[in-house]
């Protein structure tokens, strides 16, 4: 099960006023990672990292409204190895990129070869109540600040059909012992609009929302690129309609998680609970005013560090794991668990390791990269290019205790946490002579980290001419 959009304001993660209580059973039920990141904090490139378990360098996939076949097209993808292995493999809304709104109810930028199923449910969220959102842009609703508290209940909304439509694929997979299944859920919210019944509203009174404050005190030692997914429009915003923001947001989270207990609860009356694996994670994570900031796009940690719960039968139950891990990971640690058969060039590591003992340190750090425009403006649907056509690319390397990030190799700028006395990363140390022998480590670190990033010739593969999302003859077996 897979968010959209969705921070690590969860109750499992210690939020203090989000209200999760079905999540907060799943990790009650498996296993925790504090410190997971995505590999680029968009939904296109992050998703296409995470399901063909190489980085954006490698996959090529570095803006939305792209796949992977259009760059590397005999890849095989997570779901398509489970198939070729004789998987039934389904996919229930969005796990690949889609445009939203306007995307739901249809394939948006998918891979036939990765399902044997596709259902794409669309509810009164995206065909009836258009007309009644909140826009900071009247009338756009994906990529800005937009929200609504319906009066329609859980079943009509897309995300409470995607659940049903969950609960009748599992009672399908519980009456065919003999073949097992891969099933994949993309629940849409908490992406904007935020829309959801008005009922998870009451939960969040909007007096009560809490707004960032020294965010002009806190840009001041932040070099320009950190600031580059700032959007214009957001210059709108005033304290009542930050409330009002926040507020739509936890309710989606809190309406979303309503909907994955509806299908958690699913597999415990069918018995599958005991010999199923389940994932709940997020493409990226979303910040809420954080440095000035809203939604995704950043390398500071509210945007890219994600929730990743994973509950596997005979693994430790309960525990948290520190080690900072990644997407990226995801495709070999499920292939080692279910004995299929993964590519050799997979870029991630296995978390078999600490699923077993949560104090293993793997890989021990974890990637994050966005690419900015030379301008530093707001980004459009492709966000490799600024008005000027310069690109910059960021890497942020994050260890338990620390995040170095570097903006086109240092030229452009540095930063530094400390996230054992700066959780918040309100304290930029980088350069600081005090830090300069662990930012030297980290530099180097990050430096090595990066190379492998890249397919071994180095180059990272462009948009093929002519190419099309799906071609049989190179990604069928």
């Amino acid at each position: 099960m897979m968010a959209d959009d969705l921070n690590n304001s969860l109750g499992c993660y210690g939020h203090p006023l989000v209200k999760t209580p079905n999540l907060d059973k799943l990790a009650a039920r498996g296993m925790r990672f504090q410190n997971a990141n995505c590999q680029y904090p968009l939904c296109g490139p992050s998703r296409n990292s995470m399901l063909t378990g190489l980085y954006p360098n490698t996959n090529g996939i570095l803006g939305n409204a792209q796949l992977f076949r259009q760059t590397i097209p005999n890849a095989v993808s997570l779901p398509q190895a489970f198939r070729q292995d004789g998987y039934f493999a389904a996919r229930i809304g969005k796990l690949y990129h889609y445009g939203v709104p306007n995307g739901i109810g249809t394939n948006g930028h998918d891979d036939p070869a990765s399902w044997e199923l596709e259902l794409n449910p669309a509810g009164c969220d995206r065909l009836l109540e258009h007309p009644a959102i909140f826009s900071l842009i009247p009338g756009n609703f994906g990529g800005t600040l937009s929200w609504y508290a319906s009066p329609r209940p859980d079943e009509k909304h897309t995300d409470g059909l995607q659940a049903k439509d969950a609960e009748w694929v599992l009672e399908r997979c519980a009456k065919d012992k003999d073949r097992p299944f891969f099933l994949a859920l993309g629940f849409f919210r908490p992406h904007t609009p935020y829309v959801s019944p008005a009922k998870w509203f009451k939960g969040y009174p909007e007096s009560e929302m809490p707004v960032v404050q020294g965010v002009k005190e806190d840009q001041v030692d932040l070099p320009a690129p950190a600031l580059g997914s700032y959007k214009k429009e957001q210059d709108k915003l005033t304290d009542d309609l930050r409330r009002q923001t926040v507020q739509a947001y936890y309710s989606a989270i809190s309406f979303m998680d309503a909907q994955a207990g509806k299908v958690l609860d699913a597999l415990d009356r069918l018995g599958l609970a005991e010999n199923t694996i389940v994932v709940f994670t997020s493409d990226h994570g979303y910040h809420m005013g954080e440095h000035g900031l809203w939604q995704k796009q950043s390398l500071f940690e509210e945007s890219a560090r994600v929730p990743l719960l994973i509950a596997a039968p005979g693994m430790k139950q309960g525990v948290v794991a520190n080690t900072p891990v990644g997407l990226i990971d995801l495709y070999p640690t499920l292939t080692e668990l279910c004995g299929i058969k993964a590519p050799e060039n997979l870029q991630g590591q296995s978390l078999v390791p600490m699923l077993k003992n949560p104090e293993a340190k793997g890989r021990g750090w974890v990637l994050s990269q966005v690419v900015r425009g030379g301008g530093f403006k707001r980004m459009g649907a492709s966000p490799a290019r600024g008005d000027d056509g310069k690109r910059i690319f960021g890497y942020a390397f994050r260890t338990e205790r620390y995040r170095y990030t570097e903006w086109d190799e240092g030229r452009a700028g540095k930063e530094l946490y400390d996230h054992e006395t700066d959780p918040k990363e309100l304290t930029n140390l980088a350069d600081k002579p005090a830090q300069a022998e662990v930012q030297a480590r980290l530099a180097e670190q990050l430096h090595a980290a990066v190379k492998t990033t890249f397919p071994p010739d180095g180059k990272t593969p462009e948009i093929q001419k002519g190419s099309v999302m799906y071609n049989p003859q190179l990604v069928d077996p």
